[in-house]
């Protein structure tokens, strides 16, 4: 059975660590000399990844990849609070980027800073934002960039077959690349019907399921039925509901939608939920 790290964030990015970060920070001068650990204590996440970078105009640098799945509503506060304990750790500049796999829910606008201010004063990170079903698919094969042959059928123009294929050729011409092709087939059942996809490529659940991506979309599919029957319940009691009340349900633990769904059914208005809602 496949590990986790095979087909993971770090797994992808070590195929061509110099083509990836010359991507995400768009400059061709920049080479990668390491992958850093990304363990902070308490916190270690497979989506997360951090390269010690050169380039002779900026010296040693960090570049924090965030490759997430979909974009939440507290993608900001993690991306500067993971930048804020990579820099303390390594006492180097920071350059963090947020990759996001597939679109985010119509509710949420994706931002690339975080900002708050309390009691005057200010907290602001700043990072890129790259998603992947802008990127056009043609880049992968130009650059090229190994590490993006699995996202190929996400990319835009990579949904026809034709790419797919294309994409399936250069992952089994490459020794270090074939272990990814049920990685390409994951993502190309997102577009392509699941028959298809099985014809005409491997595919293995026993190391999908190793995939830190097919985790979330399991654990998403948990939340966001949690998330479906939460709101249902609200509309049913108090009509409809406010945009900035369903955006908070955004990335809650089934645990926490399902203590708010008790106070759904126990409150007497939408104003006491709310305020439920902000304890």
């Amino acid at each position: 059975m496949g590990k986790v790290a095979d087909i993971g964030s770090k797994r992808l990015i070590n195929l061509a660590p110099d083509a990836w970060v010359q991507w995400v920070t768009q400059r061709p001068e920049v080479v990668a000399k390491e992958i850093l650990g990304s363990e902070f204590h308490w916190i270690s996440r497979e989506t997360d990844v951090l390269v010690k970078a050169y380039s002779a105009t900026h010296g040693d640098f960090l570049v924090l990849n965030e490759l997430q799945l979909r974009y939440t509503a507290q993608m900001p506060l993690r991306m500067r609070a993971y930048t804020a304990l990579a820099q303390e750790r390594y006492r180097l500049p920071t350059y963090p980027v947020l990759i996001n796999i597939l679109p985010p829910p119509s509710i949420l606008t994706i931002v690339s800073s975080y900002e708050q201010e309390f009691l005057g004063l200010r907290a602001i990170q700043d990072y890129r934002v790259i998603n992947l079903w802008e990127i056009d698919a043609e880049i992968v094969f130009q650059q090229p960039l190994p590490s993006l042959l699995p996202f190929v059928p996400i990319l835009r123009g990579g949904g026809e077959v034709s790419v797919v294929q294309r994409a399936l050729q250069a992952l089994r011409a490459d020794a270090q690349l074939n272990e990814l092709e049920s990685l390409l087939a994951f993502f190309a059942s997102f577009v392509l019907d699941t028959p298809l996809v099985q014809q005409i490529m491997r595919w293995d659940m026993a190391v999908l399921r190793e995939s830190p991506w097919y985790q979330e979309i399991e654990q998403r599919g948990i939340q966001q039925g949690a998330r479906r029957q939460l709101i249902r319940v609200l509309e049913q009691r108090f009509g409809e509901i406010p945009h900035e009340v369903e955006v908070r349900f955004e990335g809650e633990s089934v645990e926490k939608l399902e203590n708010l769904m008790d106070s759904a059914i126990a409150v007497s208005s939408l104003e006491e939920f709310v305020v439920i809602l902000s304890t």
